[in-house]
């Protein structure tokens, strides 16, 4: 696995760098013996044709003694001793002499060189033709031409051709050997290479792996050191220490867990108190209303039973009185059942409810308070879609808060003998959260005396009230707005002083999911 996959890759990078510096060197080395060897090839020219201006041109007679044959058969046996395989001659203008060898194509070329050579009075070297070198395509003829002199006196020119094979060939057969070198060294130095770092780098890896693979939280040494003291050995004790301080740390990470966890436990249990102690503040001030409204059909009951105790009753009169206080019973039954729904403790499980429904159940309880004697409640609940995932006697605790709230500012303002609250119900948009639609938008909004604009900032803050001592507790609204926050819904105010406060709240809607996205999301 991790161990093999890094042995070839440091054969495969060996390998590589080795063939790419002996292939240079090979290619250095055989350009530079393909250089040496023209150089030569080309002294040996001008010797050759040093040669044979001492000996042609000993008496001066130079273009007499080339147009002799027996001359030229000289030149040829020159020739054939020497490897050239052609030669030519020219006179003090340049013109063709005498020409020895085989005959080549670029005869017009050389005749060309060797004129060039007569008039410039300079040596001159020249190739031609194309032929396969060591690498690459390279030249396949070598020419060398010179002026030939006389006592200082210019006698004419001589030209060599050499072929270049002659040069090509051996190198071609060094460069097959070469190739066989390189390819031996670079399996024997890679196999050398690799036994060499695998013992300083994959075995300390291995070691370290499997030590990795093996720790625990109770190894009292994590890692093994390193006989050497390398990179390898510096990094095995570090790691050593590294796990010793997770361990370490582990055991006081643990500890503020449950720290933590305990805290947020002690915390979601005075949350709930919070809520709770409001709850029962909003009961205590209920109470009083209920007890007066529970009086009037108590009386009723009492009345209607005197009556049956009456011989001059019929018995069809019996049992109107039986009905209505049985009506009237049933009346005190409904307003202890709501009074009991509200003050009940919160089972905490949210449920699909209908935020309606709520309003309507609250509205029916707020009625029957002395507090809202003078409040006339009007409802507009025209939401299209009203459900809510949420625990529906912290909501019916949320709205009731409010409308005792509006109940008291209707009470301290101008209007306290026409009161109003107006509570309206529609689906829109939360204009913060543009991206999520589907929300319930809910308003509270009555015709009290207001909220002027430095108290509006801190009415939901703990413990803040503006009422008198003893009719309020300040957590009202503090725990109506973390409510709301923990069903993802928002809850804002707007006011002025002397024109009323509207209270609005955001709660997203609930939204059944087709049953074919469900199964898909099973699947």
């Amino acid at each position: 696995m991790f161990p093999h996959g890094l042995k070839i890759s440091i054969s495969v990078n060996i390998a590589i760098l080795l063939g790419i510096a002996m292939i240079l060197t090979d290619f250095v080395m055989l350009i530079s013996a393909q250089k040496i060897l023209l150089e030569s090839e080309i002294s040996r020219a001008y010797l050759f044709i040093s040669a044979i201006e001492n000996l042609l041109i000993s008496d001066g007679s130079w273009e007499k003694e080339m147009q002799d044959p027996v001359c030229g058969a000289g030149l040829n046996n020159f020739l054939q001793d020497s490897g050239y395989i052609c030669a030519m001659t020219a006179d003090s203008r340049g013109n063709p002499i005498c020409a020895a060898g085989t005959r080549s194509a670029f005869q017009t070329e050389i005749q060309s060189v060797v004129r060039e050579a007569v008039i410039s009075g300079n040596k001159i070297t020249r190739s031609f033709g194309t032929a396969r070198g060591i690498f690459w395509k390279q030249r396949q003829y070598l020419t060398v031409s010179s002026p030939l002199f006389h006592e200082g006196k210019l006698m004419g020119g001589l030209v060599l051709m050499l072929a270049l094979e002659r040069v090509y060939a051996p190198l071609r057969f060094t460069q097959q050997m070469l190739s066989v070198y390189i390819l031996i060294n670079i399996i024997v130095l890679t196999l050398i290479g690799l036994l060499r770092l695998s013992k300083v780098t994959v075995k300390p890896v291995q070691n370290l792996l499997k030590r990795a693979e093996e720790w625990s939280d109770t190894a009292e040494f994590f890692f093994l050191n390193e006989t050497e003291n390398n990179e390898f050995s510096q990094l095995s004790k570090s790691l050593n220490r590294m796990f010793k301080r997770i361990s370490e740390d582990k055991v006081v990470l643990e500890a503020t867990v449950c720290s933590l966890e305990k805290a947020n436990r002690e915390l979601k249990q005075a949350h709930n108190d919070v809520i709770r102690a409001e709850k029962l503040a909003s009961v205590g001030r209920l109470s009083s209303g209920i007890a007066h409204e529970i009086g009037n059909p108590l009386a009723i009951v009492i009345a209607y039973l005197e009556l049956l105790g009456r011989d001059d009753v019929t018995e069809d009169e019996k049992k109107e009185f039986i009905a209505r206080a049985e009506k009237e019973i049933s009346r005190i039954s409904v307003i202890i059942r709501q009074l009991l729904d509200f003050s009940r403790p919160s089972a905490e499980r949210p449920e699909i409810v209908s935020v309606h429904d709520l309003i309507k159940d609250m509205a029916d309880v707020f009625r029957c308070q002395p507090l809202t004697a003078d409040v006339r409640v009007e409802l507009s609940l025209s939401a299209e879609n009203d459900r809510v995932l949420a625990d529906p006697d912290r909501l019916r605790q949320v709205f009731l808060n409010l409308a005792i709230n509006a109940a008291d500012a209707i009470a301290a303002g101008e209007n306290k003998s026409d009161g109003r609250l107006f509570i309206s119900a529609e689906n829109a948009d939360f204009p913060e959260k543009s991206d999520d639609p589907a929300m319930f938008k809910l308003i509270f909004k009555d015709n009290g005396c207001g909220i002027s604009q430095e108290n509006l900032a801190n009415i939901f803050d703990p413990f803040y009230t503006t009422k008198e001592p003893g009719k309020g507790t300040g957590l009202g609204l503090s725990v109506s707005f973390m409510i709301i926050e923990s069903l993802g819904g928002e809850i804002k105010a707007v006011s002025e002083p002397g024109k009323g406060t509207a209270m609005e709240l955001y709660l997203p809607v609930y939204i059944e999911k087709p049953k074919h996205d469900e199964q898909q999301c099973e699947k």
